[in-house]
Order: structure tokens, then sequence, then C-alpha cells
């Protein structure tokens, strides 16, 4: 069983009327040479998760830090004109908290961070920030 001792939320950086799933972004991380999906799991719009690369294999999501981390993607994150843009959906979140509740049941003590949260990252992913939208406690338990 691989060491985890972070879980990483990103977007998809897809407009709320672009419901997709795991397999288009495993066809769009294909198409940039990857060999799977990068991500472990994806939460759709209507708060269903998805499997995505299993997580006894280390994720391709945040650039040096994917040896301890597990990988997660909301499907949103930019408006219709691609702006970032804290669209998550009542259903995602509860999704997430309950995947990060079974996550720390088979891995133990996790933390919570963003994408954006990382030394480097450019980026604004996931639009807005973790532990401020789920709370403070939920990030440092």
């Amino acid at each position: 069983m691989k060491e985890y001792n972070t879980i990483v939320l990103h977007c998809s950086a897809t407009p709320p009327s672009m419901d997709i799933g795991k397999i288009v972004i495993d066809k769009w991380h294909r198409a940039r040479g990857w060999s799977q999906i990068g991500y472990h799991y994806v939460i759709r719009r209507c708060g269903k998760i998805e499997q995505a690369r299993p997580v006894y294999i280390h994720g391709a999501h945040t650039k040096g830090h994917n040896r301890n981390t597990i990988g997660v993607c909301y499907i949103g994150g930019v408006d219709e004109n691609n702006k970032p843009e804290n669209n998550i959906t009542g259903e995602q979140k509860q999704s997430f908290k309950r995947l990060t509740e079974a996550l720390r049941l088979t891995f133990g003590t996790l933390n919570i961070k963003g994408h954006r949260d990382f030394k480097g990252v450019k980026k604004s992913c996931p639009s807005f920030d973790v532990c401020e939208v789920f709370g403070y406690d939920f990030c440092n338990e």
C-alpha cells in the first residue's frame, strides 16, 4: 500500500455547462503523452465519484508532489468565459467530504490542499481556497 499524506483537490477548468467525467479527462491526458489520467478520482457535477487512476499507482497531477498525494478533480472551476470561478456544487462538496473520510480510514491522517497551494503552481486551480470553503477543521484534522 502506498504511503500518502495529502489529498490534492483540482478542478477540470471546464464551465458548469460541460459535465464531463474521467473518460474525457483520460483522453486529454493521453493526448498530452501521459500513460493514463493523472487523477485518482473525479467528482462529476451531480456528485458522482469516479475511480480514475488506481491509488496503488502514483498520480500525475501536481508536479514534484505526486509520490505522497492523492489527486481528486471536481468537474468545473471556470465560468462560461474560462475565467476562474468557484462553481463547485453542493453535491460535489458532499462527495469530496465522503471521499476524504473514506481515504482517511484507509491511509490515516491526510492533509487537504488545493492544487494552487503548492509552491510554483501558477494556476488558480481549484478556483477557491479549499480550507476556507470546507472549513479549516476539515483540512487540519
